[in-house]
């Protein structure tokens, strides 16, 4: 009986790849060189993260808002309880651990005290580095940092070299709360004179912009962000110079405290961060504040010294900050390009702001610029820029116009808003900056998920993500004749 049923076991309908399947597995279940192969497979996967510790990165951010998500799906995180709550849920963690400030839903009157602190925590994980905060971890448990810990902290803070991490680390610990809490301290003072009458909301209404600010997350207490207060300079000063610190990055802060400030001992990295944000903050401020200053839709109804405000405003927010102290909804079509301009070129590196960089802009900025001169060479401030640079900056740029592309076209098709409005929303997206014309709310559910895979991409980063997925990296031994195609 069992020879026979065991003949007529395969029978007609069982698909003969399934069984080919199960054999194998059999055989390899009962081979005594399995656990062995695994764990070399094993062996395999983790050596390649540790040779290539940048993969890790995007892993670390998927599990944050993985957690963000569920913590709050909580009931205690929302005010009204029900169904729907996933969505909102996951946009919501997805833009406070990218750091981008987009929402759907309104964050006081949708989130209970214990949603926001949510909230807050991601934005602090998100804006600190997966990485670096796991890095500080061990450093705080251990006393020291292992090799494959710093070479994962070198790949998030982007350290020169190994030796210096641990340094690193403990001061972008030490300058993070620093800031925070003097901004904290002064915002909460002007929320205290604002309402007298609820010092515990004063005080958290000013944590939780302070870290909002410094980490360039654009998520208010307010329904309008920062519009009822465009014209306070005790809350505009002190989150403008937030944004701004955030967004030089902790390598360049390092090197001007280091060097004491003096210009002739800055890395060319550090002349190109400080330059370029004093030079977008001013054409900004020029450029829009002559499209806006007499407005009556924005600035126009505001005093003199609100207007100076506002002009402020509207040039340091969209370097990723993503507070909106104007309704983009009303601003004229000149402004909504320079701000387009403004978010795709961002803050500097390493640090909390998105885009592609300014040192990314002014590479390339100057490479244009030596080949209208005629020279080989790129140089910067007596300093010549290596061709992998070159090749990095034009990578990021033109793999980040192509994500804006990308979710620009795939906004029109899902949604009935038009391209300026998409456009803008894109931009936003992907420079993690967080402003909006007011359209995010109405996005459906697809259209949604296109604005949470442009905050993931931008602010993990478009190498990151490209070294994430590729299988490994090899070099070439040789070189291949070259070719001289016609250009232009």
């Amino acid at each position: 009986m069992d020879s026979a049923g065991a003949r007529e076991a395969p029978a007609p309908d069982i698909p003969r790849r399934v069984k080919v399947a199960s054999l194998v597995s059999l055989n390899l279940s009962r081979s005594p060189r399995t656990g062995q192969q695994l764990k070399v497979l094993a062996g395999r996967a983790q050596k390649t993260l540790v040779n290539n510790p940048v993969r890790l990165v995007p892993l670390g951010f998927l599990a944050a808002i993985a957690l963000g998500t569920l913590l709050l799906m909580l009931p205690v995180s929302r005010v009204q309880d029900g169904d729907g709550g996933f969505m909102p849920a996951v946009f919501t963690a997805v833009s406070a651990v990218c750091v981008t400030g987009l929402v759907t839903v309104d964050t006081p009157t949708y989130w209970t005290p214990v949603g926001q602190g949510i909230i807050l925590l991601l934005i602090q994980v998100g804006g600190f580095g997966i990485m670096t905060l796991s890095s500080l971890l061990a450093l705080l448990v251990r006393k020291h940092l292992g090799l494959r810990t710093q070479l994962i902290a070198a790949s998030e803070t982007q350290a020169m070299n190994l030796g210096d991490v641990r340094r690193v680390l403990v001061f972008v610990a030490k300058t993070t709360f620093a800031v925070e809490s003097v901004v904290a301290i002064a915002l909460s003072a002007r929320f205290w004179v604002i309402n007298p009458h609820d010092p515990m909301a004063a005080i958290w209404g000013g944590i939780f912009h302070s870290i909002s600010a410094f980490n360039n997350a654009g998520f208010a207490l307010y329904s309008d962000s920062l519009i009822s207060h465009a014209s306070d300079p005790w809350i505009m000063v002190p989150l403008c110079l937030a944004v701004v610190l955030g967004g030089l990055g902790f390598p360049v802060i390092h090197e001007l405290l280091r060097r004491n400030g003096t210009k002739k001992s800055w890395s060319v990295h550090t002349l190109l961060t400080v330059w370029g944000t004093v030079g977008l903050l001013a054409a900004g401020a020029l450029l829009l504040g002559m499209f806006e200053f007499n407005r009556s839709e924005t600035l126009g109804g505001l005093s003199p010294s609100g207007k100076v405000l506002g002009v402020l405003g509207l040039s340091v927010f969209p370097r990723t900050a993503g507070f909106n102290n104007i309704d983009y909804g009303q601003a004229s079509p000149e402004t909504l390009l320079v701000t387009e301009v403004l978010m795709f070129i961002g803050g500097g590196s390493a640090g909390t702001a998105g885009g592609i960089k300014i040192s990314t802009f002014l590479v390339l900025a100057f490479a244009v610029w030596s080949e209208a001169r005629g020279h080989d060479q790129i140089t910067v401030w007596r300093r010549a820029i290596g061709s992998a640079i070159q090749r990095q900056a034009l990578s990021v740029a033109l793999l980040g116009l192509g994500a804006v592309v990308a979710g620009t076209l795939a906004l029109l098709v899902l949604t009935d808003h038009s391209t300026e409005e998409v456009l803008f929303e894109s931009v936003s997206a992907f420079a993690t900056v967080g402003v909006s014309m007011g359209i995010t709310a109405d996005l459906p559910t697809a259209a949604q998920w296109v604005i949470i895979s442009l905050m993931f991409i931008g602010r993990v980063g478009i190498v990151s993500a490209a070294a994430a997925l590729a299988l490994r990296g090899r070099r070439l031994l040789f070189k291949l004749p070259e070719e001289q195609p016609v250009i232009g």
